[in-house]
């Protein structure tokens, strides 16, 4: 099976219903599942968001929390390294992205220079992430 990179902004839709979800279950049962070492904190933190903006109860929080700590034994995670971060450092400096978008286009970019680059796609939700992934030669999906 082909390897996906899958950001936060795609993952949070395997645990929220919103818009993309049946494509990003879709891509998350075809390919095996790569992500940074910061998803974790990160799903928390869009988890508090969506509770304090009132588009997921705050009951549903732990049930979401026991779910993603069954799934993520089953995916890889790309560390954040000294290598990740010169690479995002390059990324910023040339595309308009957001330190946490930097650190997961560098991420698949490392790992699928690692792995193969046919056998990675990068899926996110977000435009600009997305954008600028492929541009740097990863194929990419943006789940909307």
């Amino acid at each position: 099976m082909a390897w996906g990179y899958f950001d936060t902004s795609a993952l949070i839709k395997r645990y929220v219903d919103e818009s993309g979800r049946r494509e990003m279950l879709r891509l998350l049962r075809r390919h095996d599942c790569v992500t940074s070492a910061v998803l974790p904190v990160e799903l928390r933190s869009a988890l508090r968001r969506r509770v304090a903006e009132g588009t997921i109860d705050r009951e549903r929080v732990p049930d979401i929390l026991k779910r993603f700590g069954t799934d993520r034994a089953f995916w890889a995670f790309v560390e954040v390294n000294s290598d990740v971060l010169a690479a995002a450092e390059t990324l910023v400096a040339a595309h308009p992205l957001r330190t946490l978008d930097a650190i997961h286009v560098a991420s698949a970019q490392l790992f699928s220079a690692r792995v193969g680059a046919e056998a990675v796609v990068f899926v996110s939700a977000d435009k600009r992430q997305a954008e600028v992934a492929m541009a740097i030669g990863l194929s990419t999906r943006l789940i909307v």
